[in-house]
């Protein structure tokens, strides 16, 4: 249950582009889009998906396959809800990401944050073609990079 390098890039094995195919191919639970896990439908979109899961679980701490994650409640589900029904970003981030509000960027980090993760939710929308491409995910990136070392008073290099 823990995401391998061979979980990207399973859609570059089939061509280029934005092609689709069908597969067998198995996953890892957790980091796989849905399309994947119920039709076998592999696509650049996919990857796209399993990073969006990645960096949720790379500033929450918690893993996709996480026992608090049970029925209609997933890692997905945990950050949307707490980003968009009470904003409250700092109760699913890791506090030692996040830091204090006595921290002098407190404010600042937890912007980025909250970005990273809206981002995250665009990587991971439940079709496709709702989805972010990564090309775009990589500008995205940059500019909650540019922004926060902006607010933070920190130096872009």
């Amino acid at each position: 249950m823990v995401a391998h390098v061979a979980d990207f890039g399973i859609a570059r094995l089939i061509g280029s582009g934005d092609s689709m195919t069908e597969t067998m191919t198995l996953a890892t639970v957790g980091y796989m889009a849905p399309e994947f896990g119920m039709e076998g439908s592999v696509s650049t979109s996919g990857d796209v998906y399993s990073f969006g899961i990645v960096l949720m679980e790379t500033f929450t701490k918690r893993k996709p396959t996480n026992e608090m994650f049970v029925g209609e409640m997933s890692l997905k589900q945990w950050i949307a809800d707490s980003l968009f029904l009470n904003a409250a970003i700092d109760k699913v981030v890791d506090a030692d990401i996040l830091g204090t509000e006595e921290d002098g960027d407190f404010v600042s980090r937890r912007d980025c944050l909250s970005s990273v993760m809206r981002l995250a939710l665009a990587c991971t929308a439940a079709l496709p073609k709702e989805r972010i491409n990564m090309k775009d995910a990589v500008v995205a990136l940059n500019k909650i990079k540019a922004k926060y070392l902006k607010d933070s008073g920190g130096v872009n290099s």
